[in-house]
């Protein structure tokens, strides 16, 4: 008997049998395992397809091509069965079953039985159908619904509100008292225009800017027109990631690097004045290096020329609070100690970067309001979250509001410190001159994920928006946003006020985002919810069923973008593989919804996630218009609660601990986080990724962006944000300029011409979009990751925009020093 010839053919088959085998193999042992615990038949039945389908081409026989075109054909009913024409979801469905499609249509040559065809019609075939494919990809990947998801609805007029009647707050959730009078004080109204001179805008950080020369007609001209680098950059594997907006006011721009560096520039030509070097050591550094921003005041008391008539004021991470002059960047002498504060009086001793401020004070009135980040999952003994006032021309302390010793408002008596690991605000504060009141995004108590010794002062205050009289220190009021807070649902963004519609008329009010991507909407003067909030049953279970709150908040009569309840065909992968390993961890679980209990015996899946919902880039409102523009993240963490002794078997040890190398984990960055203090530590997937490939195990968007109608209370509209341009399995950039809607840190702000600008993706682009449509009308590439909130104001007769890219280490987005500005070219100014 003549020997078959075992040419090229041959061979190409024998390596697609092979590669079917070695993929069919856990397809389906993984798909009988995924059965087994109530999940998808798919799986088990596509894996033996596979392998049946290789044991046919083994043996070069053409039945191997029609068991893989059947198992194919079963393949395509089910993934549109599962998801329908989602683009994004079928990639994980059929990209690869499509791919191996058109290289088994590729050996029909070469095997037994085929059909008389010549070869080159195989190969027009098998290109015809790759062709097809693809098209069919994109089209349902740009059709899917991850478009805009409702029609857009022109705004009526802010002044002519048409809204449901507000509710009463829930019983205990609210407690009130009169703020102090501000008929003695004196302070400068901060207003955007011209200038941008508080982070949020102004405090009452609408981030809404009056200017006009730039208009959606004429953004796509934008130019870069300076850049300023401030040479704050990673040595070695320290978290950097600057998130700074500057202010702006006069002819000077003001801002600080990723090492607390300030600067002075020419507002116009971005030319450094002055920069001012506090010598911050990058140990001091803790969960980031970001320097989020800076407070501007003027003396109206004093000369105008006299030192420090003007000052700029900021925190550093090693926990000082420093004012300079100006107009000479020297430290004023009068403030503190020759210009410095030093925060940690009264703190007692802790570790470098364990108390480590990364957003400004808030001012209001003549008050610093002085908050700080504390690295999470150490020990319960963290740092104190004491809030502390101080006089912003002498910096003496002016009052501390300590929970754990309530009634006194000094420095704790010699030989004490402030309450340990009360919760803490980290975040950005707004406030009201008029009322005299700050308005605190309050965190939750060390630790995040047990509560079993918590006071009950923590318990009021956790996850809390609390409004401070800024002359005393008292509480004016508080309402809690999530009751006996486990999940770390810190409120991260900063509260925005406005004049908010209702029936009685327009009442100043207290946006607040949260975690949850909902909206608590409240009167700032009393704490009065200005929108319906319904207290739902939550889930029960976990390590501390007796402690957990039955309820939670809900907004019922606003629009809150959280998402419905994972199921397992929210899954996905970049490959069926992928999938299967996100289905089978779907399975083994615990899941019951958003409040889902920490458990110890299982993992529990966190949705949203503690980057979910709206974080510390807040919200912009166009005041005029009664439009709010938010972006947003929509990702779980896969988590589960690690015994103590497994903990300290694995030497995972808080950053206090003489003994704590960084190298074996638990420090900010590290997935088991040890909690210490507390019968568990904390094992974090966070956005639960997928091993090896690095991709996220729930299925695109990760991140959106929407506008909602403060009148009507309507959503105009609501779509993925970022694109698919810098992701990629193995973390290789994909290149694919289609929205896939990515994770987002950072802020936008609105003008008066109906513009949001914002970067925040992890895609590095800077934007410009629609505020009445959605549409994206300018876009440009940053060097680096653009996780800060920009800024607009005028100068050189000039509508200039200036954008931080300093980028983010825990989003994976370059990092970098960088300040940009933009502007229309000179020739098309009006």
């Amino acid at each position: 008997m003549a020997t078959r010839n075992r040419g090229f053919g041959y061979w190409a088959v024998m390596a697609l049998a092979a590669i079917m085998v070695l993929f069919g193999t856990p397809i389906m042992l993984g798909g009988a395992w995924l059965l087994s615990l109530g999940g998808s038949f798919y799986y088990l039945i596509a894996g033996a397809g596979l392998l049946a389908s290789a044991t046919f081409l083994f043996r070069q026989s053409i039945a191997g091509v029609w068991i893989y075109i059947s198992t194919f054909a079963f393949t395509l009913i089910w993934a549109l069965w599962e998801s329908g024409l989602n683009g994004w979801a079928q990639v994980p469905r059929l990209l690869a079953p499509s791919v191996i499609l058109i290289l088994v249509l590729l050996t029909i040559p070469a095997l037994r039985g085929r059909l008389a065809v010549p070869r080159g019609r195989f190969a027009a075939a098998a290109t015809g159908v790759m062709a097809l494919i693809a098209s069919v990809m994109v089209l349902m990947s740009n059709g899917g619904p991850h478009l805009v998801a409702q029609e857009t609805v022109s705004p009526p007029a802010f002044e002519t509100p048409d809204a449901p009647a507000a509710t009463a707050p829930p019983r205990g959730e609210l407690t009130t008292q009169t703020p102090t009078s501000a008929a003695q004080v004196q302070y400068v109204a901060l207003e955007t225009g011209v200038d941008w001179p508080a982070y949020g805008g102004d405090h009452k950080a609408t981030r809404y800017s009056p200017l006009r020369q730039i208009t959606p007609e004429n953004v796509e001209m934008l130019e870069q027109i300076w850049e300023f680098r401030t040479g704050d950059l990673p040595k070695d594997d320290e978290p950097f990631g600057n998130q700074n907006t500057p202010v702006k006011v006069g002819d000077r721009l003001f801002l600080c690097s990723a090492l607390n560096k300030i600067s002075a520039l020419d507002a116009a030509s971005g030319e450094a004045l002055w920069t001012h070097d506090p010598v911050v050591s990058a140990d001091a550094v803790g969960y980031n290096a970001s320097c989020r921003g800076l407070v501007y005041f003027e003396d109206i008391t004093v000369v105008a020329d006299t030192m420090c008539a003007t000052r700029v004021v900021n925190l550093t991470h090693d926990a000082r609070m420093i004012a300079l002059d100006t107009v000479t960047g020297q430290p004023c002498p009068d403030f503190g100690a020759l210009g410095t504060v030093d925060l940690m009086e009264g703190m007692g001793n802790h570790a470098p970067g364990f108390y480590a401020p990364t957003s400004p004070p808030t001012l209001v009135r003549d008050v610093l309001v002085v908050g700080s980040q504390v690295s999470d999952g150490q020990t319960r003994a963290a740092p104190s979250g004491v809030i502390r006032g101080y006089n912003v021309v002498t910096g003496a302390l002016e009052w501390a509001w300590d929970m754990g010793r309530p009634g006194e408002t000094d420095l704790p008596p010699e030989g004490e410190i402030y309450t340990p690991g009360t919760p803490n605000v980290w975040t950005i504060a707004s406030g009201d001159n008029e009322l005299g009141l700050v308005y605190l995004p309050m965190g939750n108590s060390a630790v995040d994920y047990w509560g079993g010794d918590r006071s009950e002062a923590e318990n009021t205050y956790s996850t809390a928006i609390v409004a401070l009289d800024v002359e005393t220190g008292e509480v004016a009021w508080h309402y809690q946003t999530v009751h006996y807070d486990i999940w770390d649902y810190d409120l991260g963004g900063q509260g925005t006020l406005v004049d908010f519609p209702t029936p009685e008329g327009p009442v100043p009010a207290i946006v607040m985002p949260s975690k949850q991507a909902q909206f608590y909407i409240l009167n700032r003067k009393t704490g009065e919810p200005l929108v319906s909030i319904e207290e739902r049953t939550a889930p029960t279970g976990g390590v501390e069923p007796e402690r957990l709150s039955p309820t939670q908040p809900f907004v019922t009569d606003f629009p809150n973008l959280l998402k419905a309840d994972l199921t397992e065909r929210d899954m996905w992968g970049t490959t069926p593989l992928d999938q299967l390993w996100c289905r089978i961890q779907f399975r083994q679980a615990a899941y019951d919804g958003v409040y889902t209990p920490p458990t110890v015996d299982q993992p529990w899946i966190q949705y949203p996630g503690y980057n979910g919902g709206v974080d510390w880039g807040g919200v912009a409102i166009d005041p005029v218009k009664g439009l709010m523009i938010t972006n947003y993240n929509d990702m779980p963490n896969y988590n589960q609660l690690v015994p103590r002794e497994e903990v300290d078997a694995l030497g995972i040890l808080p950053i206090t601990d003489p003994n704590y190398d960084p190298d074996v984990g638990g420090g900010s960055h590290g997935n088991l986080s040890p909690q210490a203090m507390s019968p568990y530590g904390i094992r974090v997937n966070a956005g639960w990724r997928v091993p090896f490939t690095g991709m996220l195990c729930k299925q695109p968007p990760y991140g959106g962006i929407a506008a909602i109608d403060l009148n009507t209370r309507e959503i105009l509209w609501d779509r993925p944000f970022g694109s698919a341009r810098n992701n990629g399995p193995f973390g290789i950039p994909s290149m694919l300029p289609i929205d896939i809607g990515t994770p987002n840190n950072g802020g936008g702000f609105i003008t008066a011409t109906g513009l949001f600008f914002i970067g925040a993706t992890t895609d590095d682009m800077f934007r410009a979009i629609k505020v009445d449509t959605g549409e994206e009308v300018w876009q440009t590439a940053l060097p680096a990751g653009g996780q800060a909130t920009p800024i607009t104001y005028e100068a050189g007769g000039r509508q200039i925009v200036v954008i931080n890219a300093g980028g983010h280490d825990f989003m994976e987005t370059p990092i970098g020093d960088y300040f940009i500005a933009y502007a229309l070219p000179a020739g098309e100014l009006q």
